[in-house]
């Protein structure tokens, strides 16, 4: 038997409900008391329309921009621009400090806007080899050196979202994780 699954990285088509299974896997860790970290992502909108998306430390709070179309600096993915300072100073460090005090490192996403850092990848790398459990989401169709090391990695198991499985999962793979964490079974 191999190495114990402690990497889950959900993905999943575009609107399906990745970032919803998440947060809801993210509550179920919190009420049993444990210390979540990391980063999420989140759509900015104006008006109805996004105009980027926004990048938070999981257990600070603070926030910065990943990416938006009103900056003027940064390599231009699409209709934005990415901003490699708050990429490194709120993302990849947030993913690191999470190594030192949480239970469950989150990682959301690991995908073509956040590749384009070099502090994010090295911060990727660093906590997938830090023994800690990690629940992250990876972008389903890019390509990249860093995304096909990570599914071949014999302790990550990937989650394709769908519309079928998107209800049942959260409590499935919180079950998962918490026996991960806690080294037994739940029963949530």
């Amino acid at each position: 038997m191999g190495e114990p699954i402690r990497v889950w990285l959900i993905t999943g088509d575009p609107g399906v409900g990745k970032t919803t299974v998440l947060m809801k896997i993210m509550s179920i860790i919190r009420n049993y008391g444990y210390a979540l970290g990391g980063m999420l992502c989140r759509e900015i909108r104006v008006k109805g329309e996004r105009t980027g998306f926004e990048l938070m430390d999981v257990a600070s709070g603070r926030k910065g921009v990943l990416a938006s179309v009103e900056l003027n600096t940064g390599p231009r993915l699409g209709k934005y621009r990415v901003n490699l300072v708050d990429l490194a100073e709120i993302g990849a460090k947030s993913l690191v400090d999470a190594i030192n005090f949480c239970d469950l490192i989150i990682c959301d996403e690991i995908g073509p806007m956040e590749l384009l850092s070099p502090d994010f990848r090295h911060a990727v790398k660093f906590i997938l080899e830090s023994g800690k459990p990690v629940l992250g989401i990876i972008h389903k169709h890019f390509k990249d050196p860093l995304i096909q090391e990570l599914k071949s990695k014999p302790f990550v198991e990937i989650i394709e979202v769908n519309f079928e499985n998107r209800e049942k999962l959260p409590k499935e793979l919180a079950e998962k994780i918490l026996s991960k964490i806690k080294g037994k079974d739940h029963g949530i």
